[in-house]
């Protein structure tokens, strides 16, 4: 009898230490902690979707902007949002329009030492409110990882690659802003929301 009261036991107490491990994770999801409504984990090629919006959650067909780069790139701009964290996530498509697989140049991750030291990404990528005269740059993480699509390197041609960039929100009344990207084409696009 003590052994089955035993075994009954270890099993609620297993499954209230699940529940309670649940708890505390569903709560540290809310985004209401810090306040700082940053990711706190990598930005990966891998992880995109885990950060931002999808690029094909209601976007229109037609892109907000197409930008040319080098060896055949192109990056077609599909949404540009603003978020109620105080920050503006851009969504594209990156894609290799050349007839070869095409190296992903390193000028894109920027010149910031801390933003180079976390791989190729789209770090170099900034926003430009020329009313204002301010730019914003591609947000980090605490620590110091960009908040932006990371870890590629090649892109086959023919290949297209989803990529987000987070940066802080403009003044809510700037509703255009220039894009730019290292290597690429500058394009003025719509910020909505």
């Amino acid at each position: 009898m003590s052994m089955r009261f035993t075994a009954k036991a270890r099993r609620g107490l297993v499954a209230l230490t699940v529940a309670a491990g649940l708890a505390v994770g569903v709560t540290g999801c809310g985004g209401d902690g810090d306040g700082d409504g940053k990711p706190s984990g990598p930005a990966s090629a891998a992880t995109t979707a885990d950060l931002g919006p999808s690029t094909q959650e209601g976007d229109s067909e037609q892109p907000l902007a197409e930008l040319r780069g080098s060896d055949g790139l192109l990056l077609q701009v599909t949404s540009a949002r603003r978020d109620s964290g105080g920050f503006v996530t851009v969504n594209g498509t990156l894609k290799n329009d050349g007839a070869r697989t095409a190296v992903i140049p390193s000028a894109l991750s920027g010149n910031e030492t801390e933003i180079i030291k976390n791989g190729r990404s789209l770090g170099g990528a900034t926003l430009v409110d020329p009313k204002g005269k301010k730019r914003y740059y591609v947000l980090r993480d605490t620590e110091g990882r960009p908040l932006t699509t990371t870890g590629f390197t090649t892109l086959k041609s023919g290949a297209t690659l989803a990529v987000f960039m987070q940066f802080p929100a403009p003044p809510a009344d700037v509703t255009e802003v220039d894009f730019q990207l290292p290597t690429f084409t500058s394009a003025g696009i719509k910020v909505s929301g």
